[in-house]
């Protein structure tokens, strides 16, 4: 193993991958360089590779303590290494505070404690000793200081249960159900050119009274207001706020008492604009964030006038979530100030790698004293994320009161663009210069580049996984499920490295055992189930482990295939620990799919390489439709004759109920129904290798969420469902 090679194995860069196809890829010593240089790990030459070598080194051990500890509640005793010179000061006195206050403290000799590992550093011998906390610590993130041979130090230490929040918690012995929806596509009377946290809550009312116990949405992770055209919710600007495009605010109670926000929207023009937006088969994000941001300011302005001025118990709410939310919220709301500020006076500056090079990095001076002379700005962006967070809490609220068991189910996007507020925030999280995507598959063949940047897994480690977990617990709030895009992710992720195709990229391990136990603390606490996208190239093993910690699979009807000929598996054979569904936004709706409008998208955008490529598809689908109607055959689910020639059949209700009845039949402990298979929607939310070519993220409902339940063909679906799932 060479030099380069012994470096990349430390921080965890696999040395090639298997594809889906199980040929075996070697990865290019030009990309473990680009990688570990990313990652702060100069590696050009064999002097640089060796300097690296030893900083790592360095990092890992000149401490004296390691900087993480995670414990599973079923498992103590547990405890943490701590570092000290072999020939030194042997006393090691520790000090452990819980999350809630109490506090444990002790001082022992190191040969009292067990030896793990020993180490030379400078010529000097070190040795890491394993120092056991007391049994009967509550589940929690705690904190212990600790001085080892002269030597301070502080770390972080989890105790953390072993599984999720699951089904039998929620709902014993019994197969759930619920409705998938894009939150933007929501109509209402009332909404603004695009769905909010109120139609959410409206829309959660009706699926709960005709039976459902979840309601899934898009990540309504924050975005960039200042720049509303950047529409992916799988690219925010953070995955830890929340988008403030879905706040109404006619149902903030700033509103009778605003003359200025309702004269903007009460005014001939405000209602022309607004009914104009509200006519739009498509969101219009620029128009929405025109018509909103404006107003909200004047509420704000009219809540510092009543309630900050006032002291009043809405103010003192306003504190207590700015408190709660702490740095991480302060810096944020900065960010989201200054990119509105300096894009609006130059959109060059709408990327943050654009600004002046004093305001790139948020710890600069420059920036406080930004901060500082803009407070209201920034202030105005802590009050945004307030009222939503309150909306969204009133969504969930209303949909419990009807009898949601489970509740809104969120998800949780993959990471996020090198441009985004996250990127900003947290230099010393990302990792820049690299991007997230995936190896090449049967509907990638050259693999993919998704342009996210990764968590750094050395960084991570030394934050005591605090980014990770408040990410977690932020997408937990107001939640009864969690779907994790890519959970893949928490095992290993594929790097990118820049100037490089996505074949050509190597998957970078991440402390997978530690992450699931963060996960499941962070679940057990909500109380909330977490539902794991385990689609494409699966580790040996993972779907095992990931089962045993809790999370449900993910399974996509149109992807579960037995066999080399493409025969659809039956309900019987899904696995009991999953979520089943007909589809997701990166795929048709059935009607759509049966009528290959993916297809003639494709060819109409010159997607294909050639012109084989969509006659190919169109004949490789006419035969999956065969396929689908055998398979509701085969499981007496098609009781007239069946067609000779399915190419001649429209897709219709009645297939859609047996469709939807033949998925329910799964002993899957989850089933989620796509809205747009309810609807019989023919186009797609979202076509993947495009970004302005087709109108992603986009797509608005044809009539108001709610009255969809009052349609026929709709309710004979939904009943289908609820009767099979029963």
């Amino acid at each position: 193993m060479t030099a380069l090679d012994r470096l990349a194995e430390a921080v965890g860069i696999e040395p090639g991958y298997y594809d889906i196809w199980g040929d075996w890829h070697v990865v290019p010593a030009e990309a473990k360089r680009a990688m570990l240089d990313a990652m702060g790990l100069a590696a050009d030459d064999e002097s640089e590779v060796e300097a690296s070598l030893a900083a790592l080194d360095r990092r890992q051990w000149d401490r004296a303590v390691d900087p993480v500890s995670v414990i599973g509640s079923e498992a103590q005793p547990g405890g943490i290494g701590v570092i000290l010179p072999a020939d030194g000061d042997r006393r090691i006195r520790w000090r452990l505070i819980e999350e809630g206050g109490a506090e444990h403290a002790g001082e022992t000799q190191a040969d009292d404690l067990a030896l793990v590992a020993t180490h030379p550093l400078d010529g000097r011998p070190l040795e890491k000793r394993s120092l056991m906390f007391p049994a009967g610590l509550p589940e929690g993130y705690h904190r212990v200081e600790v001085e080892a041979g002269g030597r301070r130090g502080e770390a972080q230490v989890i105790v953390a249960p072993a599984t999720c929040w699951g089904p039998d918690d929620a709902a014993p012995g019994e197969r759930p159900w619920g409705i998938a929806t894009q939150l933007y596509s929501l109509r209402s009377d009332t909404d603004w050119g695009i769905g909010g946290f109120p139609e959410l809550g409206g829309f959660a009312e009706r699926a709960a009274r005709a039976g459902a116990d979840v309601v899934g949405i898009n990540p309504p992770h924050a975005m960039f207001p200042a720049n509303p055209k950047e529409a992916s919710p799988y690219s925010p600007a953070s995955r830890d706020f929340l988008n403030v495009l879905y706040i109404d605010p006619t149902a903030l109670p700033e509103w009778t008492g605003s003359p200025a926000a309702r004269a903007m929207v009460e005014s001939a023009a405000g209602q022309r604009d607004l009914e104009a937006a509200r006519r739009e088969s498509l969101v219009d994000y620029e128009a929405v964030a025109a018509l909103k941001m404006p107003v909200l300011r004047a509420l704000c302005d009219t809540f510092r006038d009543v309630h900050m001025a006032r002291d009043t118990d809405r103010a003192a709410a306003f504190r207590a979530f700015r408190e709660e939310r702490g740095a991480p919220l302060a810096r944020f709301a900065t960010f989201m100030a200054m990119h509105a500020a300096l894009g609006a006076a130059d959109p060059f500056h709408l990327d943050w790698r654009n600004w002046p090079e004093p305001l790139r990095d948020p710890r600069t001076p420059e920036v406080v004293a930004w901060a500082e002379k803009n407070a209201e700005a920034v202030e105005f962006q802590e009050w945004l994320q307030w009222v939503a967070d309150a909306q969204l809490g009133e969504a969930a609220a209303r949909a419990a009161e009807a009898g949601l068991r489970i509740g809104i189910y969120r998800d949780l996007a993959v990471g996020v663009g090198p441009a985004s507020a996250a990127a900003w925030a947290a230099p010393e999280t990302l990792v820049r210069g690299v991007s997230v995507g995936a190896p090449p598959d049967p509907f990638s063949q050259l693999g993919q580049d998704w342009g996210l940047a990764p968590l750094d897994p050395l960084a991570l480690l030394e934050q005591g996984y605090r980014p990770f977990a408040r990410a977690i617990e932020a997408n937990m709030r107001h939640a009864g499920a969690l779907r994790i895009d890519h959970v893949l992710g928490l095992m290993r992720l594929y790097w990118v490295p820049p100037g490089m195709t996505a074949r050509d990229g190597a998957y970078v391990r991440m402390p997978f055992d530690d992450l699931l136990r963060v996960v499941a603390l962070e679940s057990r606490r909500h109380r909330c189930l977490v539902i794991g996208e385990d689609l494409g190239t699966v580790p040996e093993g993972f779907r095992d482990r990931m089962t045993a910690a809790g999370l449900l699979s993910y399974k996509v009807l149109l992807f579960e295939r037995v066999g080399d000929d493409g025969t659809f598996k039956d309900p019987a054979d899904y696995p009991a620990e999953a979520l089943v569904t007909a589809g997701t936004h990166d795929l048709p709706p059935l009607a759509g799919w049966w009528a290959a409008r993916d297809v003639d998208w494709r060819r109409r955008l010159g997607l294909y390489p050639d012109e084989e490529g969509p006659v190919r598809d169109a004949a490789d689908r006419s035969a999956d439709r065969r396929r689908l109607v055998d398979a509701l055959i085969r499981t007496g689910l098609w009781n007239a004759e069946p067609p000779t020639d399915t190419d001649a059949r429209p897709f219709d209700t009645d297939i859609a109920v047996q469709v939807h009845r033949f998925l329910a039949r799964a002993p899957s402990r989850l089933m989620l129904v796509q809205l747009e298979d309810v609807t019989r929607a023919e186009e797609m939310m979202n076509l993947p290798g495009t970004v302005d070519q087709h109108p992603n993220w986009r797509r608005r409902l044809t009539g108001s969420g709610e009255r969809m339940f009052d349609d026929p063909d709709a309710r004979r679906i939904l009943d289908a469902v609820a009767e099979a799932r029963r």
